[in-house]
């Protein structure tokens, strides 16, 4: 059966990112350091609580509150991590970030994954070392359940496990799904069926349509009942959710599909921006103009993606300074992929925290303090 080239794609994606997966987790530079022994809670030393106000976040004074800052791979790849508590302290003390978004796995936090024996003890008090870390430090952190496609019934129950632990704590945003696609904006909003994606027969469909329906995909109940859920247990840190096309396209946000939060801190919608990416004001700056916005992945690689056609791929040093540009004069709070050596595209050159030429050395540039020109949009 010929396959249409969107579904190649999407193959192509989920097969590389399964063999990056492995690699990642078996045979790449095994040089990260280690974390540092675990750091109580400081609670003097934390930053202010923020909320949504207007599309700024704010302090509990009115000051507007604009997080910059780095995301951090790893305790979604393996459990143990690859030294995320140190890399937030590098990144708060010597890149002078404010805020650290810390992809993890509800999987690993109930001890599922490969190797874990404990019930996730250990990978739960790591996620709270990173925490306590960041907290202690004055800056913001963000967790990301590093998660794609759209809600399921299981990650209410580990949101309102993880807002129950954090409820209220002035460091901590909750990112409630990495990067939603695939779906419309009414199953992303208010849930529905999902089809499953990876297959184009469904070889146990011939048993009866229970069977079929079942391995065809699944019912999510959609983001607005994982607000609720969260809300429920009193936690009114705020959310951030991302929009469609893998969290890029927020347009939906302003055609009636935006999240209530009466009970809450408010909701910053969520864009992952790379150098293919085009069509930027209709895909967040239109949102921005409303909302909060968080461009929770942003980045360029001198490597170029085997599944991207080349020539979409715009070159990072002609890219990136314009992404800074735009970044900073519509001042959307981001963090920039990766602040990791082989999660692409890499800030680091090495574990001795060295940016890159072509995407760490300008983002550490921004977090400084200087300003970049955008010469034109995508």
């Amino acid at each position: 059966m010929q396959q249409s080239p969107r579904l190649t794609l999407l193959c192509l994606i989920a097969l590389t990112w399964s063999t990056v997966q492995s690699i990642f987790a078996d045979n790449i530079d095994r040089n990260y350091p280690n974390d540092p022994p675990t750091e109580s809670a400081k609670a003097g030393n934390w930053p202010a609580p923020i909320k949504v106000s207007g599309n700024r976040l704010t302090n509990a004074n009115g000051e507007e509150v604009w997080l910059q800052g780095v995301a951090i791979p790893g305790l979604e790849i393996v459990p143990a991590g690859h030294g995320v508590v140190h890399s937030a302290i590098v990144a708060i003390e010597e890149w002078k970030a404010n805020v650290v978004r810390l992809a993890i796995k509800d999987e690993f936090w109930y001890g599922l994954g490969k190797g874990q024996s404990d019930g996730g003890l250990a990978y739960r008090a790591t996620i709270d070392a990173a925490v306590n870390a960041v907290a202690n430090r004055g800056a913001y952190i963000v967790l990301d359940n590093h998660r794609f496609r759209a809600v399921k019934a299981e990650h209410l129950p580990f949101w309102q496990e993880l807002a129950t632990l954090y409820k209220n704590h002035p460091a901590v945003l909750f990112d409630i799904i990495n990067e939603p696609h695939g779906i419309s904006w009414e199953v992303w909003r208010n849930g529905g069926f999902v089809a499953d994606e990876s297959a184009a027969i469904n070889e146990a469909g011939f048993l009866n349509e229970t069977t079929l329906q079942a391995n065809r995909g699944f019912e999510s109940p959609g983001m607005q009942k994982l607000v609720d859920a969260i809300r429920q247990t009193g936690a009114k840190n705020v959310i951030i959710a991302g929009g469609l096309q893998w969290a890029y396209d927020l347009s939906g946000i302003l055609e009636g599909y935006a999240l209530d939060d009466p009970e809450g801190h408010g909701i910053m919608y969520s864009t992952h921006v790379y150098n293919w990416k085009t069509g930027w004001q209709k895909a967040f700056l239109d949102a921005a103009e409303h909302y909060p916005i968080f461009v929770g992945e942003v980045g360029a690689d001198i490597k170029k993606m085997h599944f991207i056609p080349s020539d979409d791929q715009e070159d990072p040093y002609t890219w990136v300074p314009d992404m800074l540009g735009i970044i900073q004069k519509h001042r959307l709070n981001w963090t920039g992929w990766s602040f990791h050596t082989w999660a692409t595209p890499v800030m680091l050159s090495n574990w001795q925290y060295e940016p890159t030429p072509f995407w760490g050395a300008f983002a550490k540039r921004a977090l400084a303090g200087e300003q970049f020109k955008n010469k034109g949009l995508r």
